[in-house]
């Protein structure tokens, strides 16, 4: 969330809020200036919902979502500058920073990259030992979060495919998004419930659901959001933060 600047308007984050437990924000190196950052840290505020740091690449061209060859040192420095920035705009609201995903390449990088993960773990500590860190399910960046002192929450993707190894499709292939409200909610109930998701070769994997993500800058975004919630409560599976 939080993803507009300027004259461009990305999401739908006051319609969405209210259907879910925590919100990542982003931190201005992919997307969102000061405005409309402190703008939805205030309506997460007001929502109720626990507000995550959403740090990545210095990348506002690619959205955050092209690789960069990034040294760890480098990594952790950008992800400190941006995860205090959220934090210091939360307490300047009154609320409190709960937990750091990062965003695009950079969290899919921290899934398979030991020491980029083991660099993020270390700037979330430095910022705040009491953060949740959220990780793709089964991912170095959740072990190095662990191994670091930190509370983790394994991440599983409702509007993403994955592959036959447990990591999400690449975006350069056309089947890397689920399109359907309708599937997405299944597939959501499939997680949190048996724990297992198909894969884009039918392989079931294996996943710790512990919070599942949809994308707010996805043309159906709210409509996502309203499918799941309502498949979840009808499952009368409780819906929080961790």
């Amino acid at each position: 969330m939080g993803e507009s600047f300027g004259a461009w308007t990305m999401g739908n984050d006051r319609e969405i809020l209210p259907l879910v437990s925590s919100a990542n924000i982003a931190c201005g190196f992919h997307a969102g200036d000061p405005s409309t950052i402190a703008e939805t840290v205030a309506l997460a505020i007001e929502a109720g919902v626990a507000i995550g740091a959403h740090p990545s690449y210095p990348d506002i061209q690619g959205f955050g979502r092209r690789e960069m060859s990034l040294s760890p040192r480098e990594i952790r420095d950008f992800v400190i500058y941006q995860v205090s920035a959220l934090k210091g705009i939360c307490e300047t609201f009154g609320g409190r920073l709960h937990h750091v995903k990062p965003h695009g390449a950079l969290y899919n990088r921290a899934a398979r990259d030991p020491e980029a993960a083991e660099a993020i773990a270390d700037a979330v500590a430095a910022v705040d030992g009491g953060l949740f860190v959220y990780g793709l399910s089964g991912g170095d960046l959740v072990s190095a979060a662990e191994n670091s002192g930190l509370r983790t929450a394994s991440e599983v993707f409702a509007d993403r495919t994955y592959m036959s190894d447990g990591t999400l499709t690449p975006r350069s292939r056309p089947d890397a998004l689920i399109t359907s409200p309708g599937e997405a909610a299944d597939r959501a109930l499939s997680m949190a419930r048996e724990g297992e998701v198909a894969s884009v070769d039918g392989a079931l994997v294996k996943v710790r659901s512990e919070t599942i993500c949809i994308h707010g800058d996805g043309p159906h975004a709210l409509d996502f959001a309203r499918a799941i919630r309502a498949a979840l409560d009808e499952a009368e599976i409780e819906v929080k933060a961790p």
